[in-house]
């Protein structure tokens, strides 16, 4: 029997992690936290599926595969999480358990970040504590998941 699968979707730009503002983003790559994220799944009794796209359609296509193939979904959609009402949507459409992650801490930074869209259709969000934000996130989904199989 294979392990269910949660969706692990990061959102545009963070393709450059460890390049990028690191001050800011932390030296972790993509690479190594979305390794450590299929990791730490296993560990936890799920398949753990990793996609990152700069393109916002794109996502809502992973989305709406998710839906059908997925139990949940764990994101960071980075920017789009203040304006895309189009991924919002197809989040909530998907009906899968979400949680939202950012590796900074949104309410400390620029006033436009403090508020995203994606949040009211999420379990929850977790922001500023650089990758960890992810394994928290992780973490809290699969357990969100295991109290629904109950």
């Amino acid at each position: 029997m294979s392990a269910e699968m949660i969706l692990v979707l990061h959102g545009p730009n963070l393709n450059l992690l460890g390049e990028r503002e690191p001050h800011i983003y932390g030296s972790m790559t993509l690479e190594k936290i979305d390794r450590a994220l299929k990791k730490e799944g296993e560990e936890l009794g799920f398949a753990v599926q990793c996609f990152q796209s700069n393109h916002e359609g794109e996502l809502i296509d992973r989305i709406q595969e998710a839906a059908k193939t997925c139990v949940g979904i764990l994101i960071n959609p980075a920017a789009l999480s203040h304006y895309s009402y189009a991924l919002r949507d197809a989040l909530s459409a998907a009906g899968l358990p979400l949680v939202e992650v950012h590796l900074s801490n949104v309410f400390a930074r620029e006033s436009f970040r403090h508020h995203s869209v994606i949040t009211p259709v999420a379990e929850g969000m977790i922001c500023g504590l650089g990758p960890e934000s992810y394994f928290l996130g992780l973490n809290a989904l699969a357990k969100i998941l295991k109290k629904r199989q109950v």
